[in-house]
């Protein structure tokens, strides 16, 4: 009988749950402790990691992948406009999305990683953390080139102030802070119990995607098409990207799965502020709706297999 990883299986739980329009719910309060303690989990493990590097040897690498990660957004948003013909807000926030990241999806990826033996480079979640401002900063100039009044305070006080980037970022400095064995007390609450709240926190996105796929659908076969096929396209940016700055399989594959993922979380909150007037069933809907499961199903195995494919 083939294996499959459990916790994909929870988000499909969840997901056959809400099509099968199930009473199963997850309190709010519950979802909202589960996403707290996943951000500083991660967090806690890049700190723990990255204080085995010298910092020195993370800014190249990390230059690279944001410079590299910008292209994103800036492929997106005419494709949207021209084969899609979305208007301008819509086209821009669905862009910023898309360059942006899921935490949630680099947890699924780090865990099909260790399941398999592998491990990638530490300053990983470094990367996360500064993968998450660009695209949304690019989605909005896009999107209001030629306009004034954009509120561009609010909108850098939403992105740097968030939960997201608090949370990691304040998990990363107490990791580096304490190192590894500051934080051995600790391991027991933020690692071991990792993999069974990721677990519950899918089963409540299944829940969540099931029911913005109604919305998708109605948006047309583009926005479909786009979310399946715009992760492909970013994925084979990070793996050339990955391959060139010299990571591990490991490391390739957690890019390309970075460069995939859509951002349902921050890019939200951002882009609600500076792009009122986009609709955001059409973002969430894309990026949670389809993207989001596509990449846990579909995805992250095909991105480790093509970095196995680029290393030698």
């Amino acid at each position: 009988m083939p294996q499959f990883e459990p916790v994909v299986l929870f988000f499909l739980l969840g997901a056959l749950a809400g099509f099968a329009r199930s009473d199963l719910r997850v309190p709010g309060v519950l979802y909202e402790s589960l996403s707290i303690f996943l951000l500083l989990a991660i967090g806690l493990k890049g700190g723990v990691e990255l204080a085995r590097h010298p910092l020195a040897s993370v800014v190249g690498p990390a230059l690279v992948v944001v410079a590299a990660g910008a292209l994103i957004p800036l492929v997106a948003y005419p494709v949207l406009r021209r084969v899609g013909r979305l208007p301008r807000a819509d086209a821009g926030s669905i862009a910023g999305h898309y360059g942006s990241v899921s935490v949630v999806t680099f947890a699924v990826g780090t865990t099909y990683l260790a399941r398999l033996g592998h491990e990638a480079e530490g300053y990983m979640t470094v990367l996360l953390v500064l993968l998450e401002f660009p695209a949304l900063v690019i989605g909005v100039l896009l999107a209001r080139r030629g306009e004034a009044g954009t509120p561009w305070r609010k909108v850098l006080h939403e992105v740097v102030a968030g939960r997201s980037i608090v949370l990691l970022l304040g998990g990363l400095a107490i990791g580096w802070l304490a190192g590894p064995g500051g934080i051995a007390p600790l391991d027991r609450l933020f690692f071991d119990l990792f993999k069974g709240v990721l677990a519950l926190f899918l089963l409540e996105l299944g829940l969540v995607a099931a029911s913005r796929f109604g919305e998708l659908r109605r948006a047309g076969p583009f926005l479909i098409g786009f979310a399946i096929g715009m992760p492909l396209v970013a994925a084979g940016l990070g793996v050339a990207t990955g391959v060139a700055i010299g990571l591990s399989v490991a490391g390739v594959t957690l890019l390309a799965t970075l460069y995939a993922s859509a951002s349902y979380i921050a890019a939200p909150a951002a882009m609600r502020l500076a792009l009122p007037q986009a609709n955001p069933a059409l973002s969430i809907g894309a990026a949670l709706g389809i993207t989001f499961p596509f990449n846990l199903l579909v995805g992250i195995p095909l991105y480790h297999r093509l970095a196995q494919q680029a290393l030698p």
